[in-house]
Order: C-alpha cells, then sequence, then structure tokens
C-alpha cells in the first residue's frame, strides 16, 4: 500500500537536516500516519451536512420540538434577554372584533388589536418572538429602497434566524437553506417561505390555545360588559 504523502508543515530537525538516518524511517513512518488521520478527518468533514444557518454554525436546533425550544428560551430569557414590549397602536376592539378572532386565525391576524393580544398570550408561552419575527417580515415587504432592504434583512437574521440569537424561531433545515441563499441579494420577499412557516406554526400550535387563554376569555367579557353598560 502506498504511503500517503504527508502535507502538513515540515518539523524544524528535519528542515535542518540534522535528523540521523537511523530515526528517519519513524518519522516517515510517525508521518505517514499523521497525513492518514488528516486525510480522514478531511473525509469526515466533507461528509457531515451542509451548515443550515447563514453563520455557518452547526444548527443542532432545528431537531428541537416547539416545547424543547420553548424551555430553552425561557431559561435565556429569564437570565439576560430583553425581548421587545412595545405593542402596535391600535383603538379598542369591539366586542363584536374580538369575537371574529375565534372565528378563523386569518381575522385574527389581520386586526392591529388582534394581534397585540395575540403577542401577549405569546409572551406568557415564551414564544413572542414568532410575531415580532411575522412583524418583521412585513414590515421589510414594504420597503423599497435597496440599502435599506439590506440591513433589515442583515437585522432580521441576526435576530430570528441566526441560532446564536435568544430570539431564533424555528424552522426546518430546508427553510434556512433557502434563506441563505436569499441572503446574498436580500429582497423585500426573502423571508417569505420562513414566514409562512411561523405563520403556520402559530396558527396550529398557539392559536387554539389562545382561545381557550384567560386573555381572551377576559377581553370577551370585558367588552360584552362595557358594552352592556352603555
Amino acid at each position: 500500500m502506498a504511503d500517503v504523502l504527508y502535507t502538513g508543515p515540515i518539523p524544524a530537525e528535519q528542515e535542518g537536516g540534522e535528523l540521523a538516518m537511523g530515526g528517519g524511517r519513524s518519522e516517515t513512518s510517525a508521518l505517514s500516519g499523521a497525513g492518514e488521520a488528516r486525510g480522514l478527518t478531511t473525509t469526515q468533514n466533507s461528509q457531515r451536512p451542509s451548515a443550515c444557518c447563514f453563520c455557518w454554525c452547526c444548527c443542532c436546533s432545528c431537531s428541537w420540538s416547539e416545547e424543547e425550544r420553548r424551555k430553552r428560551r425561557r431559561k435565556r430569557i429569564s437570565q439576560d434577554t430583553k425581548i421587545d414590549t412595545k405593542l402596535e397602536t391600535c383603538p379598542k376592539p369591539s366586542v363584536e372584533e374580538i369575537r371574529m378572532w375565534s372565528q378563523s386565525f386569518d381575522k385574527l391576524m389581520r386586526n392591529p388589536a388582534g394581534r397585540n393580544a395575540f403577542r401577549e398570550f405569546l409572551r406568557t408561552e415564551y414564544s413572542e418572538e414568532n410575531m415580532l419575527f411575522w412583524l418583521a417580515c412585513e414590515d421589510l415587504k414594504q420597503e423599497i429602497n435597496k440599502s435599506a432592504i439590506e440591513e433589515k434583512a442583515r437585522s432580521i437574521y441576526e435576530d430570528y434566524i441566526s441560532i446564536l440569537s435568544p430570539k431564533e424561531v424555528s424552522l426546518d433545515a430546508r427553510v434556512r437553506e433557502v434563506i441563505n441563499r436569499k441572503m446574498q441579494d436580500p429582497t423585500p420577499h426573502t423571508f417569505e417561505d420562513a414566514q409562512l412557516q411561523i405563520y403556520t406554526l402559530m396558527h396550529r400550535d398557539s392559536y387554539p390555545r389562545f382561545l381557550s387563554s384567560n386573555i381572551y376569555k377576559t377581553l370577551v367579557l370585558g367588552r360584552s360588559r362595557t358594552s352592556s353598560e352603555c
């Protein structure tokens, strides 16, 4: 079997020509073994799946369940994370509007007051970043200035896509790969696939619990009493 060519740095003793002939064979064997190990490491690295994060980190969090993600986020938020608490400015909803939110998730999300109420509920479940990401994507879609688009896209990526962010949203590897490609030349629709996935997640995972929550029930009862008193 042919010796593997060593491509690493030349030892100082060999470079200075001070190696004895008797030790040359032992040194060659050691270098050959190092070369084989180097080749094996390269092969193993080449077989690893490509990183799904734009910052080229190993995305081990892609396989986390939503419940596991909430637990980890709860710990990080309680330690050193502050999520923006500013809600959208909007008039108080009528009792009819509040009741319409239970008819479909789309009606809830199209109403600013509905989004605020749902966001307050998400905050209790440590998943408020889902709504924040969705809102950021909506804001990006309205942008027409190229430099502003690039700046907002980068900010969205760092805040909600990077696995280093405590506000990272739950996305599968396919969507992350799409984002990584689009980030080379961001557009207002760079996060469209990701936004849809998070919208679907909120619809299926959080929306049913919101309708059964005290937050929603209190809103319905409170506005109903106000209407009856008028």
